[in-house]
């Protein structure tokens, strides 16, 4: 069912933890609902130093996650806000039209990550 690529992901997920001083922190979801995604970034520069994710869930929520960190370490902000679900989905094999939510939430929550980033950063502008 899953791909080889979601079951690497699954099995040995990347950037598991949380970033304590992040620069762009967002959340998605709650336990309760019986999924949720947490990412947290370090940015420097405006370049994703590091990224690193808390997940519940289904096997391809936590992939989508693991996945989407990796492509976003070392990538300037504006390229990441490019990144896409069809990207993430791709980067697993392919997903099945039922999982390809997973890809939507791991695309929305860099983008409020991001957001969250740039509306400190705007704060702290003179």
């Amino acid at each position: 069912m899953y791909t080889p690529q979601v079951t690497e992901h699954y099995e040995n997920p990347r950037n598991i933890g949380t970033i304590t001083d992040a620069d762009g922190i967002a959340s998605v979801g709650s336990p309760t609902d019986g999924e949720m995604i947490k990412l947290t970034l370090k940015i420097s520069n405006d370049v994703i130093v590091a990224a690193k994710f808390r997940a519940f869930g289904c096997p391809t929520a936590i992939a989508s996650a693991s996945v989407l960190t990796e492509l976003i370490t070392g990538t300037q902000v504006p390229r990441a806000l490019e990144i896409t679900a069809g990207q993430l989905s791709d980067a697993l094999g392919g997903l099945p039209v039922d999982k390809q939510r997973y890809a939507n939430t791991a695309e929305k929550i860099l983008k409020m990550a991001i957001a969250n980033f740039l509306s400190k950063k705007e704060a702290q502008s003179p």
